[in-house]
């Protein structure tokens, strides 16, 4: 009995270390909650050891401090180039439900391509590039205690002139760089840098983008707090050429927002329905020849501001997941028409018709 009762110990000892050395369950992670950036870490090994079969990691720069900027590849492998589709969060460092909205959409997509026919589509056609936390660095920082809670921008040096660290990420970026809606204040939390891409983080997002722009069909970038869905351009004197279907898929995401919690977003440019702006992301992205470039500003509209209360994590996920959606199968079936393969069909028999009548009638 002695014996027995050792060997099953020693098994449950086994079983549980094996578990530790395999890291999180799917089960044991909670969306409901925030995230440390070494726990969201942990999180992306998860989800590639998980599912490995459509997941992969791919680290495509690094940040100011040395981390690994990382994002995970989703989609079903295929040997031709797939078109893709880029979200990021994170890009501000105190916006925490950003990064977990990111992560809801994964486990979200990942949770339902084998049951869902539309999603199961989306990852046969598309593959998913998603960045959890861009601002790595940032991101770290804002954990630290309740003073630095609130700190937007990256960790780069000041210089000689000015000591404050930092630059703006989102007004970092080479689209209509530094003319309007920025500060040349180091101190300023808009700072846009002390020239475009100065920041290792706009840089690796820059030559992601520049590399694999004929493929890409969508971006869009998640940020808070506004309830707002942000297309080009941030100058109010510059309008994206396709300003109109941009309008028409924004206010259609926004009404499926709505549909799931009532709750409201206002869609437009920034000059329309926040502020002007420059050298941000999504204008890059539009700039460089990405049709569908979006900016989400997740809840809610300044009761919390950046500090949203986890009670809203899963509500706020949910609807903004509706959202992307909206937008994502809009471009999918623009892309990959579902009638085409019918239509093809349906033209070759009509040659095979018309070939075979003319032969009958000499």
């Amino acid at each position: 009995m002695l014996w027995s009762g050792l060997a099953v110990s020693l098994i449950l000892n086994l079983v549980t270390n094996n578990r530790a050395v395999e890291g999180l369950e799917p089960g044991a992670y909670d969306y409901t909650k925030y995230h440390t950036m070494d726990e969201i870490l942990e999180w992306m090994k998860m989800m590639q050891n998980n599912y490995s079969d459509v997941v992969t990691s791919i680290t495509y720069g690094k940040t100011y401090e040395k981390r690994n900027i990382s994002l995970l590849k989703i989609g079903q492998k295929s040997n031709e180039p797939k078109k893709m589709i880029w979200m990021d969060c994170g890009i501000h460092a105190r916006e925490w439900i950003a990064p977990a909205f990111c992560q809801h959409f994964v486990k979200e997509i990942l949770g339902s391509y084998k049951t869902d026919q539309k999603i199961g589509e989306m990852l046969k056609r598309l593959d998913f590039y998603v960045t959890p936390v861009l601002n790595m660095d940032g991101y770290v920082y804002s954990w630290k205690d309740n003073t630095t809670r609130l700190w937007r921008k990256t960790r780069s040096p000041g210089t000689a002139d000015c000591m404050c660290n930092g630059t703006d990420l989102n007004r970092n970026f080479y689209a209509n760089w530094g003319m309007v809606g920025i500060s040349r204040n180091c101190c300023s939390e808009i700072y846009n840098g002390h020239s475009p891409l100065s920041e290792p983080e706009a840089m690796a997002v820059t030559d992601f983008l520049s590399t694999n722009r004929d493929n890409i069909l969508c971006f869009l970038t998640i940020h808070s707090y506004g309830q707002l869905i942000l297309l080009p351009y941030g100058h109010p004197n510059i309008s994206a050429p396709n300003e109109v279907e941009l309008m028409k898929v924004g206010l259609a995401a926004a009404e499926a927002i709505k549909a799931v919690h009532g709750v409201a977003y206002t869609v437009g440019t920034p000059p329309n329905v926040l502020y002007p702006n420059s050298g941000s992301s999504r204008d890059f992205a539009r700039l460089i020849g990405i049709p569908f470039s979006f900016t989400f500003e997740l809840r809610d509209k300044g009761e919390y501001g950046f500090k949203l209360p986890e009670d809203q994590i899963q509500p706020t996920c949910e609807e903004a997941y509706q959202g992307a959606l909206s937008i994502i199968t809009y471009v999918l079936d623009k892309n990959f028409p579902r009638g085409a393969a019918t239509n093809v069909a349906a033209t070759l028999w009509s040659v095979v018709f018309a070939v075979w009548l003319s032969t009958a009638i000499v």
